[in-house]
C-alpha cells in the first residue's frame, strides 16, 4: 500500500485526500506533483523571471529563487528589461561590463523578493573558479550591489564553484557574513569541502550539464532513486553530512539538488533525503501541470526530508544498496568513501583539488559544467561591451 502524504506541509493546504484515483489538497483544488514535492523538501525556483516565480507561488509557498551566469544573460536579453539594462549601461558602464552586470544582477534579484520567502542566489564569474583573490572581489562586488536595492545579507548567497581556490574564498566570505552555496558539484570530496568552508548550502547536480543539449547523455529511466547513474553518489552525500552532524553538533550545509531534466528526478532527490530542489522551468511547468493520482502516488515513495523529523531521518530501505554503489566511478575505485578527516582547504585547496582530478566523471562534468557558464558570460560581456561602446562611454582605468 502507498505511504500516506506527509502532514506537515508548509503550504497553501496540500494535504491530501482521495477521490477516486486522484488526490485533492485539502481545499479541494487538484493536486500536483509540485504539492507531492514540497511535501517533501523545499522546492526552490531556478529561474530569475517574477513571471515563472509567481506562477509557482499560486501552488506553493517559493523560499528561494536560484540562477546562474546563463539564466541572468536570458533575463538581460529579455525585451521586458531593455530599459533597466540600458540605465545601468548608462550609470555603471565606465566602471566596466562586470559592474553592469553586478548591478543588473541585483535589480532582477530585487524584483523576486516580494515573490518569495527567503533568498535570490547569484554566481560568480566562473572564469574565477582558480583565483581566490578574484572570487572574493566579485562576491563584494554582489554583496554591495544588492545592499543598494535594499536587500539584506540573509536575502542573498552567492552560489560559487566548489573547486579548491574557491571553497578557500567561499570560507572567508561566510566568515564574513556574506553566505555561500557550493556549485558545481559532482561528488562527496567537493561537498566536504563545502562543509569545511561553512556553506550554507551545496547543489550536487543529478545529470551533468552536457545531457541537457545531447539526450543520449541523460539516463531517462523509470525509478531515477535506484536506477539513475548518479543516484549513489546523491545517497553517500546525503548519508555522510547526516551521520557527521550526528557525530559532530556542526550543521552541515543544506542539500539542494539540482539540474534536473524531468519531475521524476526531482522527486527521486525527496525520497533520497534531500533538503531542497532547484528545478528549473521546464520541469516546474511539469511538476505544476501533473496532477497525483494514485499510480503516481504508488510510483513516488517519498519519506519525510531529514530536516522536518526528530530523529534525523534515514535513507529508505530500498535505498540502502544504492547508497554503496558508484556507476560512474572508474574501475580502480576501492568502494571506500572520501575521508571527512581531510583538510580539503589547506594550502589553496590542493587535496579537493586532487580529489576533483582523480574521478573521472567529476574531472570531466566540473571542466563542462565550467565551460558553459564561461561561454554565457562571455556573450553578457559581449553584449554590455557593446552597449557602452555605442553610448560612447569612457571606462574609468
Amino acid at each position: 500500500m502507498a505511504p500516506t502524504l506527509a502532514s506537515d506541509s508548509k503550504t497553501n493546504g496540500t494535504a491530501a485526500t482521495t477521490n477516486g484515483s486522484s488526490y485533492k489538497t485539502k481545499d479541494g483544488g487538484p493536486m500536483m506533483l509540485i504539492h507531492l514535492l514540497d511535501q517533501m523538501l523545499q522546492v526552490d525556483v531556478d529561474h530569475m523571471s517574477p513571471h515563472t516565480v509567481a506562477k509557482v507561488a499560486k501552488y506553493i509557498d517559493v523560499a528561494d529563487v536560484t540562477s546562474n551566469n546563463i539564466i541572468v544573460h536570458e533575463r538581460m536579453c529579455d525585451p521586458e528589461n531593455e530599459e533597466l539594462f540600458n540605465t545601468a549601461v548608462k550609470e555603471y558602464g565606465h566602471l566596466g561590463w562586470s559592474k553592469v552586470r553586478d548591478r543588473l544582477s541585483a535589480q532582477f534579484a530585487a524584483k523576486l523578493i516580494p515573490l518569495i520567502t527567503g533568498r535570490v542566489l547569484v554566481q560568480v564569474s566562473p572564469a574565477f573558479a582558480y583565483n581566490t583573490l578574484a572570487v572574493l572581489e566579485h562576491a563584494r562586488s554582489y554583496a554591495e550591489e544588492f545592499q543598494k536595492v535594499g536587500m539584506s545579507r540573509d536575502q542573498f548567497c552567492i552560489k560559487i564553484p566548489t573547486v579548491g581556490p574557491a571553497m578557500v574564498a567561499s570560507k572567508i566570505l561566510n566568515a564574513e557574513g556574506i553566505r555561500t552555496l557550493g556549485t558545481c558539484l559532482f561528488g562527496l570530496p567537493q561537498a566536504l569541502a563545502a562543509a569545511q568552508a561553512n556553506c550554507l548550502y551545496i547543489s550536487p547536480y543529478f545529470n551533468e550539464v552536457r545531457a541537457h543539449d545531447d539526450r543520449r547523455l541523460w539516463p531517462n529511466v523509470e525509478d531515477p532513486a535506484t536506477q539513475h547513474t548518479n543516484s549513489g553518489r546523491m545517497l553517500q552525500i546525503i548519508e555522510t553530512f547526516r551521520k557527521l552532524e550526528a557525530e559532530t553538533g556542526q550543521t552541515m550545509p543544506w542539500i539542494k539538488s539540482a539540474s534536473f531534466i524531468n519531475a521524476k528526478e526531482a522527486i527521486a532527490n525527496g525520497e533520497m533525503g534531500c533538503q531542497g530542489a532547484t528545478p528549473l522551468d521546464f520541469v516546474l511547468e511539469e511538476l505544476c501541470t501533473t496532477p497525483v493520482t494514485s499510480e503516481i502516488r504508488t510510483t513516488y515513495k517519498p519519506s519525510p526530508y531529514f530536516y522536518r523529523t526528530s530523529n534525523g531521518g534515514a535513507t529508505p530501505d530500498r535505498l540502502l544498496k544504492i547508497a554503496k554503489m558508484d556507476p560512474l566511478a572508474s574501475a580502480k575505485w576501492d568502494g571506500k568513501l572520501a575521508d571527512p578527516n581531510i583538510d580539503y582547504l589547506k594550502d589553496q585547496g590542493v587535496a579537493l583539488e586532487d580529489a576533483c582530478n582523480a574521478d573521472p566523471a567529476t574531472k570531466a562534468r566540473l571542466r563542462d559544467a565550467l565551460e558553459l557558464f564561461i561561454g554565457a558570460e562571455a556573450q553578457s560581456r559581449t553584449k554590455i561591451e557593446n552597449a557602452i561602446a555605442e553610448a560612447k562611454i569612457q571606462i574609468q582605468r
